[in-house]
């Protein structure tokens, strides 16, 4: 025998319900621009006379993306997410590296160039994650700050005080641990300072989305 809720039992339900939902869609769509981001970071461009790291036009999302879960979850929630998004690229990186070993058929004949491309290189692997890590706790701590501390309005106000502190330090972080030693000085600022001004103009962008949850 089956039970049917109506009227005003049934809106609790269907509120956990979107609850729920809602959830699983944003942490599912900061896992995935994690990911992207780590894999577009093998891509050095040049735009406007300043080098770039691919990963940058879409990893900024992810700070207003762990707002929206902090708002919705909680600080520890939004800890362990962090977290185990880190652990979730590292599986990844780990995942790349064996199938670089893997033997090709001889008929494929794109092993030199996949290994290439989606091999490992650690040191930028390495620095992603702690850059990841660090500044998107640090955004945490940011926006808990302005939200217990300063005020619970202006949603928008939280969210570029929290980033406009994590930005930077991630930027820092992942340029000087990547690329430094490697490259000409100049192009390892270069590459930071184009981190900083994209991130901050993703970061505006992005603004509004604090105000679905």
């Amino acid at each position: 025998m089956s039970l049917t809720l109506k009227g005003a039992d049934a809106a609790p339900v269907q509120t956990a319900q979107m609850i729920a939902v809602s959830s699983i869609v944003i942490i599912a769509l900061y896992a995935a621009a994690q990911m992207m981001a780590d894999i577009g970071s093998l891509k050095i461009g040049y735009i406007a006379g300043l080098s770039i790291d691919g990963g940058t036009f879409i990893y900024p999302i992810t700070f207003t993306l762990r707002d929206m879960i902090h708002k919705k979850l909680g600080k520890k929630a939004a800890r362990t997410i962090i977290i185990i998004c880190a652990l979730i690229n590292l599986v990844m990186a780990l995942f790349f590296a064996l199938l670089t070993k893997l033997p090709a058929d001889p008929s494929w004949g794109l092993q030199n160039e996949f290994a290439a491309i989606l091999g490992p290189v650690w040191r930028i692997v390495l620095a992603s994650i702690a850059a990841e890590v660090i500044s998107e706790l640090l955004d945490t701590e940011m926006y808990h700050l302005w939200v217990t501390k300063i005020t619970a309005k202006f949603q928008w106000a939280r969210v570029l005080f929290s980033n406009a502190v994590s930005v930077p330090v991630d930027s820092l972080i992942f340029g000087l641990i990547a690329f430094w030693g490697l490259m000409p000085a100049d192009t390892v600022w270069s590459i930071i300072a184009a981190n900083i001004i994209v991130k901050g103009i993703v970061t505006i962008i992005s603004i509004p989305l604090i105000y679905l949850i």
